[in-house]
């Protein structure tokens, strides 16, 4: 098996694909948004904030990212490579 140190290795280079895959998709769909239109279409994935106000903290959780399809398309191929490695 693997030991703990490839593992962790492979997950950060796996977030690092899923990175940049996405930051090129986004890049790419921006560059051909007037002649590709529904590359461009972006949904809003994950939750509003939530405030918890317990006197003592205040804390205010949220994550938003708002991902297209060519973003989606980035990601997808981000996960091939990975695989291929």
């Amino acid at each position: 098996g693997e030991d703990m140190r490839t593992k962790n290795r492979s997950i950060l280079l796996l977030v690092i694909l899923l990175l940049v895959g996405s930051i090129i998709g986004g890049v790419l769909g921006d560059l051909v948004a007037d002649k590709l239109p529904i590359l461009n279409n972006s949904y809003p994935i994950g939750f509003e904030p939530i405030h918890l106000d317990l006197n003592v903290i205040d804390l205010t959780f949220g994550f938003m990212i708002d991902i297209n399809v060519a973003s989606a398309i980035g990601i997808l191929l981000a996960i091939f490579i990975y695989r291929k490695l």
